[in-house]
This record gives C-alpha cells, sequence and structure tokens, in this order.
C-alpha cells in the first residue's frame, strides 16, 4: 500500500535523486514532431545515447518518410545504443506510420494551437505511442506540465510505497505534478528518468537497490528479486517386472556311483608300417595280328595225271 503522505515520500525520493544524478537540459528548439520521435529513442535509456541516434536518425536518412518505410531490423542497428533498440524501433516506427495515415504529412505544429486537452488525445490515438511519450511532448512543446514516467521509475515508486500495485497498472504516479512545482518540472523529469532507466537496466543489481533503500530502508521486502530455477529431479529407474521363471522338472534320483574300473595299462603304440611300394603299372603289349591261314598247297601232279591231260581228245 502507498503511504498515507504521498508528497513526503516524493520530496523524499528527489532528495535522493539530486543526491546521485545531475538534470539534463534537451534542446528547445525542436518542432512537436521531432520531440515526439525523441521521446520514442528517450523512454528506457539514458538522454547522451537517445540524442547520439536520433542525429543519426536525423542525418543517416533523406526524410521521415524513409525513416518510416524501413524495416524494424534496419531501424534496430542504428538505435544499438539505446536499452531497448528492438522496442525503440517498433515504437518509431508505428509512430511515423500513425502520423502519416493521420495527417497524410509529417507536419504536427498545428497541434500546438488547439487546446492541450485536443492536442493530449490527439498524441494518444498515435499507435506506438505511451504514457512517456504523451507527457514528454505535452511538457516540451505543449507548454503542460506533465513530468514523464517510464516503466522502471514506475516500478521504483512502487517500490518505495509512492503508489499502490493498483495505480502503478494504470501508469501514472498520481500527486506528482502537485508536489513538483512547475517551474521545476524539467528539471525534476530528467532526474527522475535516470532513475527509471536504471531500473530498467539492472533491476537487480546493487546500485539501484542502494538507491531504493536510501529513500526507503523499510522497502527490502519489495525489491525484484531472481527467480529460483527449481532443478526437476532425474527421472526414477523404471522398474522391470522379473520375466517369469519357468517351472523346472523334477530330477531323476541321482544313480549310484558305479565303482571305478581299474585303470587298464595303456595298449603300446603299434610300430608303424613302412608303406608299401606300388607295382607299376606295365603297359600293355600290343598283340600282333594273328597270321593268315596258308593257302594249301598245290599237290603236284603225278605222272598219271600228266598223261591224262596230254591226252587229246577225241
Amino acid at each position: 500500500m502507498a503511504s498515507k503522505n504521498r508528497a513526503a515520500l516524493i520530496t523524499k525520493v528527489l532528495k535522493v535523486v539530486k543526491k546521485h544524478y545531475k538534470p539534463v537540459a534537451p534542446p528547445k528548439e525542436r518542432s512537436l514532431l521531432q520531440n515526439l520521435l525523441f521521446a520514442c529513442c528517450l523512454e528506457n535509456s539514458l538522454h547522451d545515447a537517445a540524442e547520439k541516434v536520433f542525429h543519426s536518425l536525423s542525418t543517416d536518412y533523406f526524410d521521415w518518410n524513409e525513416v518510416r518505410v524501413s524495416t524494424i531490423r534496419e531501424l534496430s542497428d542504428v538505435l544499438k545504443p539505446l536499452n531497448d533498440p528492438a522496442e525503440a524501433a517498433t515504437r518509431l516506427k508505428r509512430v511515423l506510420q500513425s502520423v502519416f495515415e493521420t495527417h497524410y504529412s509529417f507536419d504536427l505544429e498545428p497541434l500546438k494551437k488547439q487546446n492541450i486537452g485536443v492536442a493530449v488525445k490527439t498524441l494518444e490515438k498515435y499507435n506506438g505511442s505511451t504514457p512517456f511519450i504523451v507527457a514528454y511532448v505535452t511538457q516540451q512543446s505543449l507548454g503542460g506540465h506533465s513530468i514523464p514516467v517510464n516503466n522502471g521509475l514506475l516500478e521504483s515508486m512502487r517500490i518505495v510505497g509512492v503508489v499502490t500495485d493498483a495505480e502503478a497498472a494504470k501508469g501514472a504516479v498520481p500527486g506528482l505534478e502537485r508536489t513538483v512545482p512547475k517551474n521545476k518540472g524539467v528539471e525534476t523529469g530528467s532526474l527522475l528518468h535516470q532513475l527509471g532507466v536504471e531500473m530498467h537496466r539492472s533491476p537487480y543489481g546493487q546500485t539501484i537497490r542502494k538507491l531504493l533503500l536510501e529513500i526507503e530502508p523499510d522497502c527490502k521486502d519489495n525489491l525484484p528479486k531472481r527467480a529460483k530455477v527449481e532443478e526437476t529431479p532425474p527421472p526414477a529407474p523404471v522398474k522391470l517386472a522379473p520375466a517369469p521363471v519357468a517351472a523346472k522338472a523334477p530330477e531323476a534320483p541321482a544313480k549310484k556311483a558305479a565303482a571305478p574300473k581299474k585303470e587298464e595299462p595303456a595298449p603300446k603304440p603299434a610300430a608303424a608300417k613302412k608303406p608299401e611300394k606300388k607295382l607299376e603299372k606295365k603297359a600293355p603289349v600290343a598283340k600282333k595280328p594273328a597270321a593268315k591261314p596258308a593257302a594249301p598247297a598245290k599237290k603236284k601232279p603225278t605222272t598219271a595225271t600228266k598223261k591224262l591231260v596230254k591226252k587229246k581228245p577225241r
């Protein structure tokens, strides 16, 4: 819960931040559009880093329309010096797109001629605008008494008890403008902004911890704490059911051990037989062809035969 004496707590916050930070005065010659775009870069970063990237945007691009059609990735590279380059690039591109779609130009100076309430409502309607951006433009360009509050400052105010959880959820610090006079608004706003940047940059660091404890020593329990990472125990080993054991057949009764036989003397090794000589087979002798039977010898004619032959026929 916020303390009943809110003004006293705010005064104490300002007293501590004055000891640790120095006020920064932004340029006064910027147009309303320039302050709007500069606030997109400044929200969660220090003034020096915001001035550096804003200068790069103003000189490296042909005009704001070229910035509008650039991708968030390209813009993030230019906005690297900031604490939140991707978020700032998203805010910047969305605001430029919304301004162009609303007015079909990038000239917002006519808003200065309108009632502050009407101009503030117009700023709030721009896609990408935040309470910090609207308050910064109101303070720097519209002449209103509004102190920019970023998320880091809002969280710091909640921790020390200036605002309740419900008030912090609405994104505002009630009573801040009433406690701070208008002629001190720019200076006070820059000091509180540096406190918020430190909270955004390192919420668990010793620097922001010491500052908040210096403001309110009893806020120790409200300080941001690192979430403890619970180590998950290793899974328990799965117990496998034992395999069913097959029933053993009943063992046959053991036979009586036979009387040991007398060891017979080992037979003497037989004498090695001499290898038999193999008889060489003689080649078969070719048989001579059988002699042809001799022709019967002609019988010599006897004398009687000769006589018959010589005898002439009759």
